[in-house]
């Protein structure tokens, strides 16, 4: 199968970038841990939705399964002075993607500690990556904890997208353990990962200079 995708971005009619490239590697992060989560078959649905495209690779993390531990390196993340194995581990899967989606819900007009930590955990390896956001909650659709999000990533040097995925009292879609998307709902995960590969491909010259910079 051939794993290339042709990048072609334009402005003001003008071709800035035509050529072949690897396709992007798109990582979904599962955001919540807690037992009964939401966000297990909401992400899971995502998933599978962009399994269907052939313009990404995916990749899945469920930070339930990763359990990272808190606070626990001792040195400046942008260091890169790890201590731990699955610190290392971590770092590595980030380095390896090209684009994110968080899964995440809303916890008091904010996000959970899980995500913040993940985000904290490194540094350097998120730089110059697309990052799009699924989250749900009751009336305001988990978009509170995305705006504060926003000021988190862009710090790391990540880009947020403007297209997102936002579920409004999210539990009326989940029936017998999986979710079963409203009008409107694949539609705007659909515009989101179009912007997310198209991003990609704008930002893959510095990816890979971060790649070759931390090996």
């Amino acid at each position: 199968m051939d794993r290339t995708l042709r990048g072609v971005i334009t402005h003001g009619g003008d071709v800035l970038l035509n050529r072949s490239m690897p396709i992007p590697v798109l990582t979904v992060i599962i955001g919540s841990t807690r037992p009964g989560r939401a966000g297990l078959p909401i992400g899971t649905w995502f998933a599978e939705l962009a399994a269907e495209r052939d313009d990404i690779e995916l990749r899945v993390i469920d930070l339930a399964e990763l359990d990272l531990p808190f606070l626990s390196e001792p040195h400046h993340p942008r260091l890169r002075q790890y201590t731990r194995d699955q610190t290392w581990e971590w770092a590595s899967q980030v380095l390896a993607s090209d684009a994110f989606v968080i899964v995440t819900p809303e916890y008091n007009y904010g996000y959970p500690a899980t995500v913040k930590n993940a985000l904290d955990t490194i540094s350097q390896e998120w730089a110059h990556t697309p990052v799009g956001f699924v989250s749900y909650g009751g009336i305001a659709a988990g978009t509170r904890a995305v705006q504060q999000l926003k000021q988190v990533v862009t710090t790391l040097k990540m880009v947020p997208v403007f297209e997102s995925v936002n579920i409004a009292f999210h539990a009326q879609y989940i029936e017998e353990g999986r979710f079963v998307p409203g009008e409107g709902t694949g539609a705007a995960a659909t515009a989101m990962l179009d912007e997310l590969v198209r991003l990609s491909v704008a930002l893959a010259d510095l990816r890979g200079g971060v790649r070759e910079r931390l090996g």
